[in-house]
């Protein structure tokens, strides 16, 4: 039995080791497409039968996939692919929805396809599935990212936002800093880290810069009008706040 399966990812390194994953399952599979966002998964739909299975990434280019379910009804089953704390969706591993966190697993991905293999369409009704992700967007919608997929060479690290110290903009790619004093280049721009992270714990500073808070050892008076971080590990670049975000820099330090 052939499995035609639809991915939906926004972060390629995540896809492409979905995909090495799926082909070294012991299932039949047939990667039919990977899309990049909520718009060209609906567009998919539109054109193409449903799939056998979807695995589904909550954080997408354009928004949260939730969307999708606003706009489709989807029957066939579906595997969430997140980095979220497993206590935050643990209620929904059950029926038609179920997850698995990254960075995936072999053995978590065969299990999840053992699951659902077993299971009937009659199992999995639109209605049902619907109202699972109605839940499950409520219950994360004010959840922020909490970690990045990054390539290094021929690896892939998944990286806790605790563990990033900034971001910053070069040319027309963006990059997560580490603790560890790397660099990795990561598909959002800086303008869409804005939203996906915690505002408690990252701040813009700069159309370059968004730092975390915890990396910040010292602030020096940079001219009149300007203040300098020196940042933990910092690649030795003079990361400053620009002089139109001073007074909101300094009211996030102190909540």
């Amino acid at each position: 039995m052939i499995i035609k399966a639809l991915i939906i990812e926004d972060e390629k390194p995540a896809a492409s080791h979905l995909v090495k994953l799926l082909h070294e399952s012991g299932y039949d599979i047939k990667v039919l497409q990977i899309v990049d966002s909520v718009s060209q998964t609906v567009e998919w739909f539109k054109n193409n039968p449903s799939p056998d299975i979807m695995f589904l990434d909550i954080q997408l280019a354009d928004g949260l996939s939730f969307d999708i379910f606003n706009q489709l009804d989807i029957e066939c089953p579906v595997i969430f692919t997140t980095a979220y704390e497993e206590y935050a969706i643990k209620a929904f591993k059950v029926n038609s929805i179920d997850y698995l966190l990254k960075p995936i697993g072999i053995e978590e991905l065969n299990f999840a396809l053992g699951k659902f293999i077993k299971k009937t369409p009659k199992e999995a009704p639109a209605k049902l599935l619907s109202e699972k992700v109605d839940q499950l967007m409520h219950m994360l919608t004010h959840t922020y990212k909490s970690r990045f997929i990054v390539n290094a060479g021929s690896r892939i690290h998944s990286i806790d936002t605790m563990n990033i110290n900034y971001f910053y903009s070069l040319g027309k790619s963006t990059f997560l800093y580490g603790n560890t004093g790397k660099s990795y280049d990561i598909r959002y721009s800086l303008d869409q880290l804005e939203t996906l992270l915690n505002p408690k714990q990252f701040f813009r500073i700069s159309r370059k810069y968004i730092v975390n808070i915890e990396a910040i050892q010292d602030i020096i008076a940079y001219s009149n009008t300007r203040l300098k971080l020196i940042l933990k590990r910092s690649a030795g670049d003079d990361i400053i706040v620009s002089r139109s975000r001073i007074r909101e820099f300094k009211e996030w330090l102190e909540k």
